[in-house]
């Protein structure tokens, strides 16, 4: 991986309804990222928090959506900061933040790459559109948005559409799937692991077959990681949890085996909500996975 690493938090909880969210880069700090990563011969530039607008607590009845605008512009700010370290050759790695942020982070990266590939490490598809979605919460959209599905707001940020195709994602962990999601997932033969291939096969294998699968189709890859991917025992300072997630031990082995690999290029840790949390261990698991993922080993 690139030895410079910028640094960006996106204070966003207009994404979903529980307050608290937007802390998530303030604790993943509190639990020493920055000096963590240095101590792994990185050099880190934190860039501090992008400003994120008023929350307007806004339910759109005609689009069906939840403070769009305010998301929209957070977006486009985030975008174009991400778009900046790419140019400057550093690594980027944002911490949210609700998984709103992965639509500013991909429009940032994708114009970067031909073929992106993105690792949707999640118990949610996260592949709503206004139609589908039960709550209007636009963190369970991100990745449709992405890629060109949904309000034309969302898809367009950054001045393109979209930012991902369909054959280069992998989504692992999910467990929470909405009717529409499960639809478009098989439609568009989008690569899933559920928790039943992960418990079925093991995460070693299902890492082997996701490195594989990206080798030679993909010129970058981007990871995004919600911690509650991770079981709620291991990870309880997230908003909407799913009992039988993935083990810590799991997912250190997950971005152990991707930091082998050298396949990531860029990464976001989202969902990270101090207000329900125990201690910071949310946040603490965060940084921990991310020195995993940063090559970080025992011996």
């Amino acid at each position: 991986m690139k030895k410079n690493i910028s640094i960006l938090g996106v204070p966003m909880d207009l994404g979903q309804m529980r307050r608290g969210v937007n802390m998530g880069p303030s604790a993943i700090r509190y639990a020493d990222v920055v000096e963590r990563i240095e101590k792994l011969g990185y050099t880190v530039h934190d860039m501090d928090d992008i400003e994120i607008g008023k929350a307007e607590r806004l339910h759109d009845a005609e689009s069906n959506l939840r403070n769009l605008k305010a998301v929209a512009d957070a977006s486009e700010i985030l975008a174009s900061k991400v778009n900046e370290i790419v140019e400057k050759g550093d690594f980027p790695l944002v911490l949210g933040g609700d998984h709103s942020i992965a639509i500013g982070t991909l429009a940032g990266i994708s114009k970067h790459y031909k073929n992106l590939g993105v690792i949707w490490y999640d118990a949610h598809g996260d592949l709503n559109i206004p139609e589908t979605s039960p709550s209007g919460n636009i963190h369970g959209m991100p990745l449709a948005a992405s890629l060109g599905l949904g309000h034309e707001t969302l898809t367009n940020i950054g001045g393109y559409c979209p930012k991902v195709r369909y054959e280069n994602i992998v989504i692992i962990g999910a467990r929470d799937l909405d009717e529409g999601e499960r639809e478009l997932i098989k439609d568009r033969g989008i690569k899933v692991y559920t928790m039943h291939e992960i418990d079925r096969l093991g995460m070693t294998r299902v890492m082997e077959e996701t490195i594989e699968f990206f080798k030679d189709r993909t010129d970058g890859v981007h990871l995004s990681l919600d911690l509650d991917g991770l079981d709620p025992n291991e990870c309880p300072g997230v908003g909407t949890p799913v009992m039988g997630g993935i083990s810590y031990r799991e997912s250190h082995l997950a971005m152990e085996m991707l930091a082998e690999s050298g396949i990531i290029t860029s990464a976001e840790f989202v969902e990270v909500n101090p207000i329900l949390d125990d201690k910071n261990k949310t946040a603490d698991v965060a940084v921990s996975l991310m020195c995993s993922l940063f090559g970080e080993k025992l011996l």
